[in-house]
């Protein structure tokens, strides 16, 4: 089985939910413990076998340039969005054409974890099958997250088939902002600004959108208040000096 070697980093956002913050930096560059956002995703995907990276760019796209011009570890390239914002689904489609025609991930750049039992991208690669799958979605335990404030993303039966949440009820697991996507989930894409959501659910009614459970905890870094949670839960868990 071929694993993704490419993968999308969704880093265009306003990051309005993270002002003061991101008044003079653009999200994927606020860090947590002395790294970069966008860092920690590269990094991660790095380890999971990914060589080739595509980040998307609007808000103070130019610092993010500036900054990954040091990284020489990866190949990095990039969508300009700078004539418009194109949405989850419009953003990833635009870069399709610098993604390739094998699955890739899309990854959220304020999106960080501390590994449990398991590796979640290695879970990720062994539970990925291509000829059933559209998109394979990580999947957190609400009771493992940090920084999320819904009522849980989908609801997911015993093979990992992903569904909508009924209404009246809440699921006990969210998205974490990670996926393993074919680029068959973008066949007859509807034109300009989309979401992702639109995509996923044409695949739900085939019964072929997935998610595997992650084991360890997520940290969802969404404000400044989220961040200063995440250096919290990161050094409690630092060895002692």
């Amino acid at each position: 089985m071929r694993y993704p070697k490419r993968a999308m980093i969704m880093a265009a956002g306003l990051g309005t939910r993270m002002r003061p913050l991101t008044e003079t930096r653009p999200k994927p560059l606020v860090q947590v413990q002395g790294k970069a956002l966008i860092d920690h995703a590269i990094d991660r995907l790095k380890d999971a076998g990914v060589t080739t990276f595509v980040v998307n760019l609007y808000y103070k796209g130019e610092m993010i340039r500036e900054h990954l011009a040091g990284r020489k570890d990866v190949e990095i390239l990039y969508s300009d969005e700078s004539d418009g914002l194109l949405g989850t689904g419009g953003g990833v489609l635009k870069a399709m054409q610098l993604l390739g025609d094998e699955p890739f991930y899309v990854h959220n750049s304020d999106s960080i974890w501390v590994e449990g039992y398991g590796k979640a991208l290695e879970q990720m690669k062994v539970q990925w099958d291509a000829e059933r799958m559209d998109a394979l979605l990580l999947m957190v335990p609400l009771l493992n997250s940090i920084g999320y404030e819904g009522r849980g993303d989908f609801m997911m039966d015993g093979v990992g088939h992903l569904s909508r949440v009924p209404p009246g009820r809440v699921s006990p697991f969210a998205y974490p902002g990670v996926q393993i996507v074919h680029p068959r989930l973008f066949d007859n894409p509807p034109e300009g600004v989309f979401s992702t959501n639109i995509l996923w659910d044409r695949s739900i009614e085939k019964e072929r959108l997935f998610g595997v459970r992650m084991d360890g905890v997520w940290i969802h870094v969404g404000t400044p208040q989220a961040v200063a949670d995440a250096e919290e839960f990161l050094n409690d868990l630092a060895p002692a000096a």
